[in-house]
């Protein structure tokens, strides 16, 4: 009988993060579902559960380095592994270089770029000391176009994406994979914030031209980014590293 994975799921209380989360526990995975709510992390726990799937909540600022440290090795020393890291924890950033001040990039910063360097940096001795693993980063079309208007957002997917070659690259021989998945506009409670901030008149009217930016005509909903995250978490991609996946709706190849 094989072994239940020990699966991390950074950003796991909403949107892309649930969704994956869901997606795990439902191929069998024990899920840690980490979120700077513990409100949220507990609930989307509470519902795994309730489906019949384990799952474990833990609140977490993954731009704190002890923190996710001290969380992480509990987490090993408690099941024994882990067997799966998914950094999906992100934030939104709008502007140009002009309009983005300091403070913002450093805040951009500080969640995508060193959240993600502080959740595999906590991992990654585990998994070389079992030889074995997979993380998937979530990335971004902006990664690799340029997306107007998301000057710090841009930065901290770039990252994002060369932080995934390199560590595949570093660790291809100690039995761990490492991918990146880059999605173009996803609908999650990010975009209905949004656009409840910025459009509160015309919502529905925004909504239709943001999803008309996709060659594919509408956005991509989260359990479709889910089942690509889960596919590269299987022992079915086994032979797949160092690789980026674009889930844009043909944005990347289409519009550029």
């Amino acid at each position: 009988m094989n072994k239940q994975k020990i699966s991390i799921v950074t950003g796991g209380g909403s949107g892309i993060g649930l969704a994956v989360c869901k997606a795990l526990a439902a191929d069998g995975h024990k899920v840690i579902v980490v979120d700077l709510s513990a409100s949220a992390s507990e609930e989307v726990a509470q519902e795994i559960l309730s489906e019949g799937g384990d799952a474990h909540a833990i609140a977490l600022d993954v731009s704190d380095h002890k923190q996710v440290k001290h969380a992480f090795e509990q987490v090993a020393q408690q099941y024994g592994s882990i067997d799966v890291l998914v950094n999906n924890a992100g934030i939104g950033s709008i502007g140009t270089l002009e309009e983005t001040t300091e403070s913002e990039l450093d805040k951009v910063y500080q969640v995508n770029v060193k959240g993600v360097y502080n959740c595999a940096f906590a991992t990654i001795s585990q998994m070389k000391k079992q030889q074995s693993g997979v993380i998937v980063n979530m990335a971004s079309i902006a990664s690799s176009v340029g997306i107007p208007d998301r000057f710090a957002y841009s930065m901290s997917k770039g990252a994002v994406l060369t932080m995934t070659y390199s560590i595949a690259k570093d660790y291809v021989e100690e039995g761990i994979r490492c991918n990146c998945v880059a999605p173009a506009r996803v609908h999650t409670p990010f975009v209905d914030n949004y656009l409840e901030k910025n459009y509160p008149e015309n919502k529905q009217e925004m909504f239709q031209k943001l999803s008309k930016t996709q060659p594919i005509g509408r956005m991509a909903k989260p359990v479709e980014i889910a089942q690509l995250v889960k596919y590269l978490c299987s022992d079915d991609a086994s032979f797949i590293t160092g690789s980026n996946f674009p889930i844009d709706g043909g944005f990347v190849t289409i519009n550029n």
